[in-house]
């Protein structure tokens, strides 16, 4: 595309569109607003299409005052994006630099921070558009911004910046360590400064940055941004999800703590640390159908480490065909050279024995079948994790979400709870079937 396509383009868009703050007031300023932009000339309009100030809603605003993180946390749509990406157009005006740019990987940093629809490419008029340059933006006024990855805590290592933007931090796989090792980098200018936005979740890097004296907090709901979002999003998925917890940390923004109700806290949550692994089992939760809108087919893989045992890789498929489960079980057997596939048989028990054969003849499968509710299933399970028994690899937050919101009713956050029903079967035939035992002869 062209400067001056983009130009025109530009143009085209600013005039046919309001911009967020008048879309709340009555239609007479609506009209009053869109009759003066129709008087302005096409460099008044590019003007004022980047004049973020007036666009902004006051929480995407930078705030005042003296701190060092500014937290802005909000639900899917928000504005979250276009908040990071303007902050770091103010920096690069006011000549700050270098500015690290911090997503979960390279990839979604460039392809969400830098080429997204609300990107920083998306901000920048034509004439202060950057280079891109190895992983590197070269803007026409000399400052740089460097694409870093949260995943690898390590490359932090070495460069040096003023600003920072993280993206997404309550996705980062390891965000303390790699929060920490930002900090050591932020050591130019006057007053080196970063920016995190982030859908919530309940780590411990959101709880530390929302008490520390330094951070200053601002929050948007989903539902704020409804002037730029598709009306049919707006009507499918926040309708659905709209007020359920889920909806409350994804649409909403708020951090969700323990459900007092739910048979698992986040406190009871050990990390393994590595070590040899003893027997290994990939436990399997096939849905009663398998179609689009079927529940999805939980798979966790787990082995006996030392006492206790470790959950190493939850591998849950949606939708969950046949076939489509299958080869994610027998992938994961042979990706930890497991000893069995331990898969639950009350629905259809020659079916599951059938599709695990069609993809792998030579797989052992070991049957279970559920006789109790599943509550009352998971309940020693969770007993387990309360002496310390249990510990998870990293990157299991779907698992963990799922798990503090599993309640007494057998639901997770009103959802079947196929990742749970998985994770206990795996740890009843790796720990507590040994157990047992010993417990009746006590």
């Amino acid at each position: 595309m062209t400067a001056r396509t983009r130009h025109h383009g530009r143009v085209a868009t600013c005039r046919n569109c309001v911009p967020s703050w008048p879309s709340a007031l009555n239609s007479a300023a609506v009209a009053k607003f869109e009759r003066r932009v129709a008087k302005l000339s096409d460099e008044e309009v590019i003007k004022q299409l980047f004049d973020w100030q007036d666009w902004a809603y006051p929480a995407q605003r930078a705030p005042a005052g003296n701190w060092t993180t500014w937290l802005f946390m909000g639900g899917r749509g928000c504005g979250k994006t276009r908040t990071g990406a303007e902050w770091v157009r103010e920096q690069v005006n006011a000549g700050v630099g270098p500015i690290a740019l911090v997503g979960e990987t390279m990839t979604e940093a460039m392809a969400i921070m830098v080429r997204g629809e609300s990107g920083i490419l998306d901000v920048f008029p034509d004439d202060a558009q950057p280079r891109i340059r190895q992983g590197t933006l070269l803007f026409p006024n000399g400052v740089e911004a460097m694409l870093m990855s949260a995943s690898d805590p390590d490359r932090f290592r070495g460069p040096q910046f003023a600003a920072a933007w993280c993206d997404e931090v309550a996705k980062w796989p390891n965000a303390t360590s790699a929060w920490d090792n930002l900090q050591f980098a932020l050591r130019l200018g006057d007053k080196p400064r970063q920016l995190a936005t982030t859908t919530p979740r309940p780590i411990p890097l959101l709880r530390r940055l929302l008490t520390d004296s330094n951070t200053v907090f601002t929050h948007m709901r989903t539902a704020d941004n409804h002037a730029h979002l598709a009306p049919d999003f707006m009507t499918a998925v926040v309708g659905r999800y709209e007020g359920t917890l889920l909806g409350r940390q994804e649409l909403d923004g708020e951090l969700i703590e323990d459900d007092p109700g739910a048979l698992w806290q986040r406190g009871m949550f050990r990390r393994f640390e590595g070590g040899q692994i003893g027997r290994i089992v990939v436990a399997v939760d096939p849905p009663v159908t398998g179609n689009a809108s079927s529940d999805a087919c939980g798979i966790v893989v787990a082995g006996r480490a030392g006492e206790g045992v470790a959950v190493l890789e939850d591998c849950t498929v949606r939708p969950a065909a046949p076939l489509a489960w299958a080869r994610r079980a027998v992938a994961a057997f042979h990706a930890h050279q497991a000893d069995a596939i331990v898969v639950e048989v009350n629905q259809g028990g020659d079916l599951v024995r059938s599709v695990i054969a069609q993809v792998d003849g030579a797989v052992p499968v070991r049957e279970v079948r559920a006789i109790r509710g599943k509550w009352l299933r998971a309940e020693p399970v969770a007993a387990l994790y309360g002496r310390g028994l249990v510990s998870h690899a990293d990157g299991l937050t779907a698992l963990e979400d799922e798990m503090c919101a599993f309640g007494v009713d057998g639901r997770s956050d009103g959802h079947s709870p196929d990742r749970v029903d998985a994770l206990v079967w795996a740890v009843t035939d790796l720990l507590l079937n040994e157990m047992r035992p010993r417990i009746r002869g006590l």
